[in-house]
């Protein structure tokens, strides 16, 4: 693999490329294999789509830093207005100068423990460097019951958003799957305030349907899907009626920051963080692309769930963002 077509995505305008360590390419490379893709392109292409390019300790899309705190690094993502707003809750201090500032100036006084055990409480994306360990296997694929092998295209239900759920059910589509993206009237598909050629490329090949979540249109959706996908934590899917336990597809797909049984929030740059998949320059850790765990998670589920449909049975599949970061990182321990 040619370094400077894999790596442009972490090139610095006033630098060299920053290249990983030869084992995490490969462990990135092992995650495409199975659908015979070259998942670098596939890393870069929100990035590609909105004119971005690496920072350092400063994310693509601007709202998150990677700082040195007391006893370690975090990761600390802002994107939303709530999320700047709830700094003096988390931080408890003043914010006079704006919540960045407070943030970079109280940071470097407190321990990794604390910054992120305060965050999780006000649901903000706060991750220490290294803090999930690297798993067996980059998800969790956990048996439920018993169906036969499939044997024609999958209809495939996505109730994901952003990107690691529609980088998946699009790799899907295009090796054959019916996939219908399903969006809420009130809460549609945070992507969509992105590039708009980024989103249509996430979407391409899949039909669209809008429709409220509670509404008996999606459970018919749902009950006829062989495959369904979310990206909300249980608890919000528990709200809204939306359990695997009751649906019972042959799939389901469950996208989260840390894995289902966590609630926590997570980003795709903090979860990388969490997972130990970094860049490094003199100055010590920066972020290697632009939130590369959101679609490493998608090629790593699209890998599983076509190996649950060719093995048969019923599936529920755990794909922790953190996690896959935290496997690929471990190959260049």
């Amino acid at each position: 693999m040619a370094t400077a077509a894999a790596w442009e995505l972490t090139g610095r305008p006033d630098g060299p490329p920053l290249v990983p360590p030869r084992g995490v390419i490969e462990r990135m490379e092992a995650l495409g294999a199975p659908l015979s893709i070259d998942p670098l392109p596939l890393l870069a292409e929100r990035a590609s789509a909105a004119g971005l390019s690496r920072a350092g300790t400063t994310t693509c899309g601007g709202a998150g830093r990677l700082l040195r705190a007391l006893d370690g690094w975090v990761a600390v993502n802002l994107p939303r207005d709530d999320d700047l707003a709830a700094v003096p809750a988390w931080l408890q201090v003043d914010v006079a100068d704006g919540p960045w500032a407070a943030v970079g100036a109280t940071v470097p006084h407190r321990t990794c423990g604390e910054l992120v055990s305060r965050a999780r409480l006000l649901g903000l994306a706060v991750a220490a460097l290294g803090e999930v360990p690297a798993p067996p296997e980059p998800v969790r694929a956990i048996p439920t019951g018993d169906a036969a092998p499939l044997t024609r295209p999958p209809v495939v239900v996505d109730l994901s958003a952003l990107w690691a759920g529609p980088l998946c059910t699009r790799l899907l589509a295009d090796r054959g799957a019916e996939v219908v993206k399903v969006e809420s009237p009130t809460r549609p598909d945070g992507a969509r305030r992105g590039p708009p050629a980024f989103f249509e490329r996430l979407h391409r090949g899949k039909s669209q349907v809008v429709c409220d979540l509670r509404s008996p249109e999606l459970r018919i959706l749902v009950d006829e899907a062989d495959v369904v996908v979310v990206g909300s934590r249980a608890r919000a899917l528990d709200q809204l009626g939306l359990v695997p336990e009751e649906i019972r597809p042959r799939v389901w797909l469950s996208i989260t920051g840390y894995g289902r049984s966590v609630d926590r929030v997570a980003f795709g740059d903090d979860a990388a963080v969490a997972g130990g998949l970094v860049g490094s320059d003199a100055d010590g850790p920066v972020f290697l692309a632009d939130a590369v765990a959101d679609p490493l998670s998608g090629i790593a589920s699209a890998v599983a769930v076509e190996a649950a449909l060719h093995a048969g049975g019923r599936w529920l599949i755990d794909t922790s963002l953190s996690g896959v970061a935290a496997w690929v990182a471990a190959g260049g321990a």
